[in-house]
């Protein structure tokens, strides 16, 4: 499950009992040697979705985390890519590991809270990918609203989710089983640690952005497999 660079289990755990934000700062220097970073064919395969290199002016990373993803838009962007993450330790990690990426457009990170999107009709290209996890459901419509402000009119929010699973499925009660506990780790520790699966599935997501008024584009089988089922969604700004 981990790679031999990867943490520990008790650094794990550590993680585990800390805060979001403490927990992805210890995590930083090995996050990319873990299963929770999302997989380059992914990344890859949904970002070309977006057109050739060099067919935006600007883009943003929402919880860009080590810089994955902003490695795969470098060359897509003319000018800038930002990227967006409340860890300070995981944008230093983007910083180092993205040092002589391919393409010229120039590199800004910064720090802030995903629900607070300090920008206004400034990216032609929003992204977020693994993260939603990390947003409580019902502080996701404020994540969508700062999104669709940081983007131009016609501008595209990409990211990877998943359709609802069938209850059949032994990955369901997995990850009702891991949801139900870490609720009652939240219930009883502090800071709380949010991460939670089954989140911002195809039909949530599609209702949130329609309601701020992006077109929605449900993309099924352009990813890789093992990835296939599931979905890249492109929103548009009107």
């Amino acid at each position: 499950m981990f790679h031999r660079q990867g943490p520990t289990l008790l650094e794990l755990a550590e993680q585990a009992f800390s805060s979001v934000e403490r927990g992805y700062d210890l995590l930083a220097p090995k996050f990319d040697y873990t299963p929770f970073r999302t997989p380059d064919p992914v990344l890859q395969a949904a970002i070309e979705a977006l057109g050739p290199p060099g067919s935006v002016r600007d883009a943003l990373d929402v919880c860009c985390g080590t810089g994955a993803a902003m490695r795969f838009l470098r060359p897509l962007a003319r000018e800038r890519i930002v990227g967006f993450d409340l860890s300070q330790g995981m944008l230093e990690e983007a910083g180092r590991r993205l040092s002589g990426a391919p393409g010229t457009a120039a590199l800004e990170f910064v720090r802030g809270d995903a629900l607070e999107l300090p920008f206004d009709a400034a990216f032609d290209v929003v992204t977020s990918f693994g993260a939603f996890g990390h947003i409580l459901e019902e502080d996701e419509p404020r994540l969508v609203r700062g999104i669709a402000r940081a983007l131009r009119p016609g501008g595209r929010f990409l990211f990877v989710t998943g359709h609802p699973p069938s209850r059949l499925h032994p990955g369901f009660w997995m990850a009702k089983g891991f949801n139900a506990a870490m609720r009652v780790r939240n219930a009883l520790w502090s800071p709380p640690f949010v991460m939670y699966y089954l989140t911002f599935l195809v039909p949530r997501a599609r209702a949130l952005l329609e309601a701020e008024g992006l077109t929605v584009e449900v993309r099924d089988g352009i990813l890789p497999p093992p990835f296939t089922p599931l979905a890249t969604v492109i929103a548009t700004k009107r």
